[in-house]
């Protein structure tokens, strides 16, 4: 199938944006996954646990299965599931065909040993999403340092606000950058911070065969062990034959609010790109609009908040049905775990987009200081305030019926200021002298406050 036929843009038109997750995610990276944490399980079980008679050989000729398996080799494992119909099983009889051709039948049947299949796909996924956990982190770590650059570059430029749309109290372009940064920082952190957990105990979680045969060994301690040394995860003990995924929830709560930041973010850099704030890089060769030649648009903002939506539909099902179960097995989770890679790829594609689209905005300084010069009421937020302080009649009142939908000038507010019967005059010049472009209150303090506690 070529990419012009892919059913999903994620192995078509998405294709280049996808390739890291897709080393992962595809049916390649979980079955090299299965293969990974059946030989560390056969591994543990020769020499942690002793049980085997494995004490002359030479590990790296079982090491050898998982570090030269190929794309031959998954191949290999689908034409014996062919046969067997049961993907695991066929990965089991993969592993013992190699151990037979490398010499080692002697140990061939404790290859799965006490193994349910759902222990090794488990522990398979939790690897998965491990990998997949840290490649997105790191482009969410690309995307805090670019908006902490356009922070830095930015955080003295007066810039409008606007609440319900409306011309509102001044901030500054780089105090609205740290706004996202600190957000999605926070998400980063939480993302990279939780452990992931995995289970193997068996065919109900009790460890039944295991503790039937060698009643002599502590399997709960033995597969804690397992669990953390052999694959570096968080061992989870209470279970029933399937991992109740709470590790796996949280990450995808945790992913899809991120989504939910950047889609925020994508819609006011779109906002403001329309008010003429921002203005795009001309691409040659590039074309806008079929009709209309003078169009530079969006695009990046607009697929970035496309992706990240689709990303945030299969997380929210991934993460509430993933915890769920019939007794102590259904196999409905199943098919929905294998669309774990492509809610990974709908966020990269998400987070790789925002990406580009920041890169290619420059900041127009003369549009945000012409919206502040000519909206001069946006001073009567602090007037009022400053009528309260120092005991003037219903200030709120009378700036109101001064400024509410209408435009007023300088001249009208110095004017009123002049008015003034209570203020002091050197309150007053204060005031005469305030532009809305001075009004911004402590933005600039706020970025440096940012970047101050960032660690």
């Amino acid at each position: 199938m070529t990419n012009l036929e892919a059913i999903s843009p994620l192995d078509g038109r998405y294709a280049r944006l996808t390739r890291e997750l897709g080393q992962i995610f595809s049916e390649y990276g979980l079955i090299r996954h299965r293969v990974e944490v059946e030989i560390q399980w056969l591994k543990f079980i020769l020499g942690d646990l002793n049980l085997a008679p494995g004490q002359n050989l030479e590990i790296s000729r079982i090491d050898r299965i998982v570090t030269d398996f190929s794309l031959e080799d998954a191949q290999k494992v689908k034409d014996i599931e062919k046969k067997t119909n049961h993907d695991v099983k066929a990965v089991e009889y993969f592993i013992k065909e190699k151990l037979d051709d490398a010499g080692l039948s002697e140990i061939r049947e404790w290859v799965h040993f006490a193994c349910t299949s759902e222990d090794i796909n488990n522990t398979s996924y939790a690897l998965m999403l491990d990998k997949g956990r840290n490649e997105v982190a790191s482009l969410l770590r690309e995307l805090v340092e670019m908006l902490e650059q356009k922070a830095l570059a930015h955080k003295s430029v007066p810039m409008m606000s606007r609440t319900h749309g409306q011309p509102a109290t001044p901030t500054t372009t780089g105090k609205e950058f740290v706004n996202f940064a600190w957000r999605i920082l926070e998400e980063t952190r939480t993302l990279e911070g939780k452990a992931i957990q995995a289970k193997i105990n068996g065919a109900t979680g009790n460890y039944n065969a295991h503790h039937f045969v060698f009643p002599e060994i502590d399997w709960i301690a033995a597969s804690e062990k397992f669990i953390t040394h052999s694959l570096g995860l968080e061992p989870i003990l209470f279970t029933t034959q399937i991992n109740p995924n709470p590790s796996l929830s949280h990450i995808l709560h945790c992913l899809i609010r991120s989504a939910a930041v950047i889609i925020d973010f994508n819609r006011d850099m779109w906002g403001y790109i329309s008010l003429g704030y921002f203005r795009q890089r001309v691409q040659k060769g590039e074309t806008g609009s079929s009709t209309m030649p003078h169009k530079v648009n969006p695009i990046d903002f607009e697929n970035s908040e496309g992706n990240m939506g689709i990303a945030i539909s299969m997380m929210e099902h991934l993460a509430v049905k993933l915890q769920k179960s019939r007794f102590q097995r259904d196999l409905s989770d199943s098919t929905v775990l294998r669309s774990l890679g492509s809610a990974f790829a709908y966020f990269s594609i998400g987070v790789k987009n925002c990406l580009k689209g920041l890169g290619k905005v420059d900041l127009d300084t003369a549009a945000t200081s012409r919206d502040l010069e000519v909206n001069p009421e946006l001073l009567a937020e602090p007037f009022q305030t400053a009528m309260r302080v120092f005991g003037e009649e219903n200030p709120y009142e009378r700036l109101k019926e001064l400024t509410r939908g209408q435009k007023v000038g300088k001249k009208e507010l110095q004017t009123f200021v002049n008015g003034l019967e209570k203020v002091p005059q050197d309150f007053k010049t204060r005031m005469e002298r305030l532009t809305p472009d001075t009004y911004v209150g402590l933005s600039e303090k706020l970025v440096d406050l940012y970047f101050a506690r960032r660690n």
